[in-house]
This record gives structure tokens, sequence and C-alpha cells, in this order.
């Protein structure tokens, strides 16, 4: 059995007149991006991170990394994760090394959108900014990834009061 943690990046901000890829978080992004990631302690262990190297991904990553001590070793940036259709995100996850049980990608939308509810068994509408969806699939190597079964979702909005 193979466990997918998919994290959309954090808000970003657009306050600058940069290429998207140089987009930083903004400080609702930051904030959500602790608050997801210290809720998620002690509940997962992935032992491979992939993000896009775009730069509101990569710091919600690293945010993640911090708050859930998890070795930076662990950690790779891909930029074929800076795709918003989908395709290189599945390429990505099928090629990954089939000794790896839990992966976690941090990307972006609408690729991430896509993927769940091509991939999963409940409908998701959008996958917000910040947004986590665990998968689990009943296979053994990650080329052969089929649908699968979402164990968990957890959205900044479900986190406040």
């Amino acid at each position: 059995m193979k466990t997918l943690i998919i994290v959309r990046h954090a808000k970003s901000s657009w306050e600058y007149d940069i290429p998207d890829h140089g987009r930083p978080l903004n400080s609702r992004g930051i904030k959500n991006a602790e608050m997801i990631s210290l809720n998620l302690k002690n509940q997962i262990n992935p032992e491979l991170i992939i993000s896009s190297e775009a730069l509101r991904a990569k710091t919600t990553a690293e945010i993640f990394i911090k708050n859930l001590k998890i070795d930076s070793e662990k950690f790779y940036l891909n930029d074929d994760l800076y795709d918003f259709s989908g395709d290189s995100f599945i390429r990505v996850i099928k090629g990954c090394n089939d000794d790896i049980n839990e992966l976690m990608i941090f990307g972006h939308n609408n690729a991430i959108t896509n993927f769940v509810n091509g991939f999963g068994d409940i409908p998701i509408d959008n996958v917000p900014t910040c947004g986590v969806t665990l998968m689990t699939f009943e296979i053994n190597s990650w080329k052969e990834l089929r649908k699968g079964t979402i164990i968990k979702t957890l959205f900044p909005r479900d986190l406040k009061n």
C-alpha cells in the first residue's frame, strides 16, 4: 500500500510585480501553513517530500518540514510540479522509487484538484490554498497508480473558529 499526502501551496502575494514563479507567500499563507502543519504533527511521516520550485510552494514545504521535524535530506525540488493541468504531476508521482511508501507532494491548482478528483473516491470542488489531501492506494509500485481512497482532508477553514 502507498500513501500520498498532497498539499496545495499556501496563499501567495500579488503585491509585487514579479514573475509568477517568484511570488512569495502572504501573511495569511504563512499563518495557514503554520496552522495546518502543526495540526498534522505526529499524524504523518513522509519518507520523501517533493515540491514545485515555485517560491510559494517551496516556502510552504519548508514550513511543513520545520514544524513536522522532517529531515531536510528527504526534501527535493522538481520543476515538473510547476504544473497546472496535472499531467506532469502524475508523471512525478509515477516516477517515484517504490521503496517510498509515504510520499508528500507540494504543488499547484488545477493540477491538485484534478488529481484528487481523478484518483480519489470523494469529489472535491476545489482544494483550497494550503489544503491537504491524504490518499491511500492499494498498489506496490507508484507506476501502478490508479484510483485510491481519500482518508483525510484538512483545509484551513476546518481549523478556524
